[in-house]
C-alpha cells in the first residue's frame, strides 16, 4: 500500500507518518524503484496503537516504550501498567492545575461588570494591580 492508502486506513495524515518515521515511532518503510513508500498491515496496526496512544495524551517518548514493550513478548504487564500510572498520574495533576484556573478565571469574570467603564477587575489582576484573587486564595501562576 501507499502512504495514501496507509494514512485512510490508520486515520492520520500522511505528514504524520512521515513524522512518525523521522522520529523512529515507525520503520523507514521499503521503497519501489520509483522511490514511493510501501507499507504493509503491520505498519497500519503501529500507526493506529501510536494514534490511540496519541489519543490519550502520551507523549512520543512514552509512546516509543509503549510500542518496545507492545512488540516484547517477554514483557510484562506490571511494566505497562506503571507506564501507563504514570501518565495518568500526569494527567491528574494536569487536570488539577485546569481546574484552578478555571475556578480563578471564572472569579475574575464574575468580579467584572463587562459595563461601558473602563474599570476591569480582570485586566487589573492580571497586572497584577489587585487582589481579587489572593482574596479567595487563588492564584494565577502555578
Amino acid at each position: 500500500m501507499n502512504i495514501g492508502e496507509v494514512a485512510k486506513a490508520a486515520g492520520i495524515s500522511t505528514k504524520m507518518i512521515r513524522h512518525y518515521e523521522s522520529v523512529g515511532l515507525l520503520p523507514p518503510a521499503c521503497r519501489t524503484a520509483a522511490g514511493y513508500r510501501q507499507y504493509g498491515l503491520a505498519d497500519i496496526r503501529t500507526l493506529q496503537f501510536i494514534r490511540r496512544s496519541r489519543d490519550l495524551g502520551f507523549s512520543i517518548d512514552e509512546i516509543r516504550n509503549l510500542l518496545s514493550l507492545w512488540q516484547n513478548r517477554d514483557r510484562t504487564s506490571r511494566e505497562v501498567k506503571a507506564l501507563a500510572k504514570e501518565h495518568l498520574d500526569e494527567l491528574e495533576k494536569k487536570l488539577q492545575e485546569l481546574l484552578a484556573m478555571k475556578k480563578a478565571l471564572q472569579h475574575l469574570v464574575s468580579c467584572c461588570q463587562g459595563n461601558h467603564r473602563p474599570d476591569c477587575p480582570i485586566l487589573e489582576e492580571l497586572a497584577g494591580d489587585s487582589n481579587h484573587l489572593s482574596m479567595t486564595g487563588l492564584s494565577l501562576s502555578p
